[in-house]
């Protein structure tokens, strides 16, 4: 099964992509460890996304697009992925199909973990850091023991920059922008999943074992 997770920051992707990994066998690819890797490999896309970057700038669409064709010819890649990360843009997407359709492949589903952008902004806000060991806590979801104190070093909790409300609040509107279209071309294919991110875990989690379930029969 070809996949695809989607979702605003913060919906949690994250913790449902390793789920889907341990119960299902599918790789995880991401767009990060995909660069990481053809760095780390030397490889010539690897070469010229890493002088991109060193400059602080966007990987071009035509060297991503080159990393993502590399990483899914690869063996573990023949039953299925889960890719994580890309496509970002209309224009990948498309890219994907026709890299997919070289061996006669497609996207199966697109799993999109739909929440309210405000109820993000709580979450996404609410995040606080240790300053000495880097341990994440979150004021609702994952409280320290004591307020304002590591329960593991006992240093200090900051709220980082970017977890900050204008911050996460111009982050998630830019992230709305950018995946709409993306979510209306899915939908016109019909592979389009749209899970309720607002539930419990375990909850979210169930939702996408039924649609993973259903699809397998």
């Amino acid at each position: 099964m070809n996949l695809i997770l989607m979702g605003l920051p913060g919906a949690g992707k994250g913790t449902q992509a390793e789920r889907i990994v341990d119960q299902f066998g599918f790789p995880h690819i991401s767009t990060g460890d995909m660069f990481r890797q053809a760095i780390k490999d030397g490889t010539e896309l690897g070469k010229k996304a890493k002088s991109f970057m060193d400059r602080g700038g966007l990987v071009p669409d035509e060297v991503t697009i080159g990393i993502v064709r590399e990483r899914l010819g690869k063996d573990d890649c023949k039953e299925g992925f889960l890719l994580d990360g890309f496509p970002r843009t209309v224009l990948q997407a498309e890219a994907l199909d026709a890299i997919l359709a070289e061996n006669n492949g497609e996207i199966d589903a697109v799993l999109y973990i739909d929440v309210n952008p405000e109820n993000l902004l709580n979450r996404l806000t609410g995040r606080r850091v240790c300053a000495n060991c880097g341990a994440t806590y979150h004021l609702v979801y994952n409280p320290p023991k004591k307020e304002g104190v590591c329960d593991k070093c006992g240093g200090p909790l900051i709220q980082r920059a970017d977890d900050r409300k204008e911050t996460v609040h111009e982050r998630l509107q830019v992230n709305i922008k950018q995946q709409q279209p993306l979510v209306s071309f899915y939908e016109k294919k019909h592979v389009l999943k749209k899970i309720n991110g607002e539930q419990p875990i375990d909850e979210v989690f169930q939702d996408i074992s039924s649609i993973l379930g259903a699809m397998a029969k």
